[in-house]
């Protein structure tokens, strides 16, 4: 026994003595903060928990455009993260990177993981595909308009907190009627290009730019000044003239105005769910996008928006196994149908939709479905499967200043789109010569 007890007493004693084996890190960027990034460390620590090989390290790197550049930069010294979340409005620049990226259905296929790109949403996985079906980038957070209404704002009113605001028609009623009644914030917007015209063009089955919206080649111009774009702006600019649209910012800085209960309707991400649940004191309602109901074929779908996740170039094999494996955990049934109700993103899958389902959240929570419903109702068209564009995120900034300008009256809405589109061509122009 004093034998066995000593031999067992060495052993413990070398074991202890032995470095313990280091796992490998894989260091992911992303761009969130508050709930949403509580929620994304959550995914973290749950991934590092669940098994000893890999140690996923999560890093704020700002906004989207903060975190792309600086992925951008990082790989040009050297210092590349293995994941970075890139914006939707920045996968063409990251196709474009040639030796920057490897392409996650690489990544899956080296390291013998069980991968299918089938098992995605149509919708949601023909953006971040090659045109063979091949995944570029992992879809993460998939998100598409919707409009929030504050009911006890409409009740407040004199409105009845269940009237119909599925057309603008009878949007712009409300709002006449809610700024009659002294209400100082009738209607917000974040993202006011992603919403107001990307977003608008795909859900009337109308061209934001040339050669089906940029995915045929970058030899594409854009198409947002047509009829239906400036009917809309210039109602909108109309209404910002009359006070019944509040302009707050060109991202989501509305958002504060919505929670507050400050602000009756609010055009937003269905991500803005994850926020407005946590901060509104209010009863609130999800309900789709609004549309035109004098262009036939309205309502067609409305497209993503958000983030998906690209794989850097020039990592060790350990860290791509190590990335394939927190992949999939992304993308498992049980791992996505908790952050597609935890957050309003879609569910990127649909056995994440199927279980969401099952579990009875559409019933608990009605409404969270919508955004599912609006993206999957009709079949995509080439005008309505996304948008693909070089210099992107520099577009939309000019979208966005020409915008400001009608908001505030200094031009009419085609004038406005008019010179976005001259300026934008320009931009797309220097694109196409860098990346023929």
């Amino acid at each position: 026994m004093f034998l066995r007890n000593t031999v067992l007493a060495s052993v413990a004693a070398l074991v202890s003595a032995m470095p313990a084996v280091a796992q490998t890190e894989v260091e992911f960027w992303h761009a969130f903060t508050g709930r949403l990034g509580e929620l994304v460390a959550e995914q973290v620590e749950t991934f590092n928990a669940s098994q000893s090989d890999y140690k996923v390290t999560a890093s704020h790197k700002g906004n989207y455009s903060e975190t792309l550049n600086a992925g951008i930069a990082a790989f040009r010294a050297g210092e590349q993260p293995d994941i970075l979340m890139v914006f939707e409005v920045g996968t063409a620049t990251m196709m474009a990177a040639k030796g920057a990226i490897k392409p996650v259905y690489e990544v899956m296929a080296d390291a013998g993981a069980d991968f299918n790109p089938d098992d995605f949403i149509g919708s949601v996985n023909g953006y971040y595909t090659t045109s063979g079906g091949q995944m570029l980038s992992l879809p993460f957070n998939a998100s598409t308009p919707v409009l929030w209404v504050n009911r006890d704002a409409l009740t407040n009113a004199g409105i009845d907190a269940d009237v119909d605001l599925n057309t603008w028609d009878q949007v712009g009623d409300v709002l006449g009627q809610l700024k009659d009644a002294g209400h100082a914030c009738p209607l917000v917007t974040a993202w006011q290009s992603w919403i107001h015209l990307e977003n608008l063009s795909a859900y009337h089955n109308t061209p934001f730019a040339t050669k089906a919206n940029g995915f045929d080649g970058v030899d594409t111009e854009l198409a947002m000044n047509g009829p239906i774009q400036v009917k809309h702006i210039q109602t909108m600019g109309e209404w910002a003239k009359d006070g019944k649209f509040i302009y707050t910012g060109r991202r989501n800085e509305s958002g504060a105005n919505f929670r507050s209960g400050e602000c009756a309707l609010f055009t937003e991400s269905s991500a803005g769910y994850a926020g407005i649940k946590d901060e509104a004191t209010f009863e609130f309602d999800v309900r789709p996008l609004p549309y035109w109901s004098d262009v036939e074929g309205a309502p067609q779908n409305t497209i993503i928006g958000g983030a998906s996740l690209w794989v850097m170039a020039g990592q060790p094999d350990e860290e791509y196994k190590g990335v394939a494996a927190f992949l999939n955990f992304l993308s498992s049934p049980e791992i996505q149908a908790k952050w597609h109700q935890d957050t309003g993103y879609l569910p990127i899958t649909q056995a994440a939709a199927d279980l969401t389902k099952e579990q009875g959240f559409y019933d608990v929570n009605p409404g969270t479905d919508i955004a599912v419903i609006q993206m999957t109702a009709n079949a995509p068209t080439e005008n309505s499967k996304g948008i693909r564009l070089g210099s992107f995120d520099q577009v939309r900034g000019i979208i966005d200043e020409e915008l400001e300008a009608v908001w505030s009256g200094d031009k009419d809405a085609q004038a406005a789109l008019d010179s976005a589109k001259q300026r934008g061509d320009e931009l797309l122009r220097r694109f196409e010569q860098t990346n023929r």
